[in-house]
């Protein structure tokens, strides 16, 4: 059972279509919540999904930036300081007992999807306006969410327990309703409270779907790390 992350986030979800299950009910991630991953998949995932998660914190940072309010600011503020001083000890302490350490995960080389989705995304926000640079973080906040919710919980001996368990909390889950309350807000004060009949709103469109397509080839990226 999913939580609630917005009125907002479930129309960009429904507008979508097709590509948002291809994403959340990808073959990596029944591959996750069945513990049949390879783990030389799962662990090069983690790999690129640290590389990612810097990139994602900096994109966070310049929604500061493109902030209009106090609010919206604390909120991304707090985002930023959730990824780098939480989120990515998770990808630490895992890899670390693969013998990986953290020099190592900064130095590693970035995959070629792992650059298409990151700059896209920081793209968005250097190109367009606060909501552009939301609805192309969104899928990957709440597309977590969902596939923790769903995935979870699982027993303590499962291979996959620390990651399942980390998005499916009650923390993270937090974090996927908070941010969706910061999307309904931010789109209701610059669209109002119709925003699906204005011109803006087919781009917020076009640009979760497009993060949500690069999101299924950051899962195929990691399915090919295995072979």
């Amino acid at each position: 059972m999913t939580g609630d992350y917005g009125v907002t986030f479930a129309r960009l979800r429904d507008a979508a279509g097709p590509v948002w299950r291809d994403y959340t009910h990808h073959v990596f991630v029944e591959g996750l919540g069945a513990g049949t991953l390879p783990r030389k998949a799962f662990l090069g995932y983690l790999v690129q999904d640290y590389v990612f998660l810097i990139h994602f914190a900096r994109a966070w940072a310049l929604a500061v930036t493109k902030a209009d309010t106090i609010d919206e600011m604390r909120a991304c503020a707090a985002t930023v300081n959730a990824l780098v001083n939480h989120e990515l000890g998770l990808h630490v302490a895992t890899c670390a007992k693969a013998g990986l350490s953290e020099a190592d995960l900064f130095a590693a080389e970035e995959h070629q999807a792992n650059l298409a989705y990151t700059r896209y995304v920081l793209d968005a926000g250097h190109s367009g306006d606060f909501l552009d640079l939301l609805a192309a973080l969104a899928p990957c906040v709440m597309g977590y969410g969902e596939i923790g919710a769903r995935l979870g919980p699982v027993a303590e001996d499962h291979p996959y327990a620390g990651w399942i368990a980390t998005y499916a909390g009650d923390e993270y889950q937090q974090v996927c309703r908070e941010a969706g309350a910061l999307m309904d807000a931010a789109v209701t004060r610059r669209l109002g409270p119709e925003p699906q009949a204005t011109p803006g709103w087919a781009r917020l469109c076009r640009r979760f779907t497009t993060a949500t397509r690069l999101e299924v080839g950051f899962w195929e990226m990691g399915q090919s790390l295995g072979h």
